[in-house]
């Protein structure tokens, strides 16, 4: 029997044997995708039913329209504001809050808890505070907020004090999961901390830095609200007290309505950019 020489692996890679899966996986793997496109159709069924109900339960009187609206009038309000162009204007204010509240609170917290991880004696130190500073109900922040930075500004302390301590918490955690062994090997071969943690904890921290994103959409998105709720002049927050304020319920469930799409939009992308991020890192 002769080896394989050069000549035979050239054949090979110019007519490669075609790779099949076996019957059984590709039954799995057809169940698996009629199971997704199953639980698709049933969320979008579950959403057209809602809708149905509520219109026809306006339309019958069992609920007040001008109370609750109906998902007829939202749409015509929704298509009056669009038309007018103010929606997107205030939609985008608070799209644009929201992502700077995001990046400031991830920039910050992860920098605290790179020196929370660094200096064990500061952990122990300021751990507690941490843990009042998450308790603390922060729209009780919200006056001390617009006294000292103002009306738009205060927005922007409103979204970054919801989450920068939820970032420090999951952030810090993160970097205390990591194999200390890796960190050992590290140590042993003359590598200093600030080499540990460049070359080993903030790659292997990516999973964890892409979930501290997801949380954040939600909370710094709360926050933006909360903060327009007190002291804005622009955004869906102000739409939402706006409509409240001169009994327009159409104008308040389309701003609602309008935050929860934003919401998944803005969820979206973080989860898009995150899957990138981890297979550019190889955490499939």
């Amino acid at each position: 029997m002769s080896l394989p020489t050069k000549n035979d692996d050239q054949a090979y890679n110019r007519y490669p044997i075609p790779f099949a899966y076996s019957p059984q996986y590709e039954a799995y793997l057809r169940k698996k995708r009629n199971l997704r496109w199953l639980v698709r159709f049933t969320q979008l069924l579950v959403l057209i039913i809602f809708l149905g109900c509520w219109e026809l339960f306006a339309m019958i009187g069992w609920v007040e329209p001008m109370l609750t609206s109906r998902p007829s009038l939202i749409l015509a309000s929704m298509s009056d504001l669009l038309w007018n162009g103010n929606i997107l204007y205030h939609t985008w204010i608070t799209a644009k809050e929201t992502m700077v509240g995001i990046a400031v609170s991830m920039t910050l917290g992860t920098l605290i808890a790179i020196v929370f991880w660094w200096s064990s004696f500061v952990s122990k130190v300021l751990d507690p505070y941490v843990v009042v500073l998450n308790a603390l109900p922060k729209v009780a922040l919200g006056p001390i907020f617009y006294i000292w930075l103002g009306d738009r500004m205060s927005i922007y302390g409103m979204a970054i004090a919801i989450s920068i301590i939820v970032t420090i918490i999951m952030v810090e955690s993160g970097f205390r999961e990591i194999g200390k062994s890796k960190l050992k090997l590290m140590e042993s071969l003359g590598a200093s901390r600030f080499q540990m943690l460049i070359m080993v904890l903030l790659p292997a921290s990516v999973p964890n830095f892409v979930a501290t994103v997801k949380v954040n959409v939600g909370l710094t998105l709360v926050g933006v609200i909360m903060g327009e709720f007190l002291s804005s002049k622009a955004g869906l927050g102000y739409l939402i007290i706006y409509g409240g304020q001169v009994f327009q319920m159409n104008l308040v469930m389309t701003s609602i309505v309008l935050l929860a799409v934003l919401s998944i939009v803005l969820y979206g992308i973080a989860t898009y950019l995150g899957n990138r991020l981890l297979k550019r890192y190889h955490f499939d």
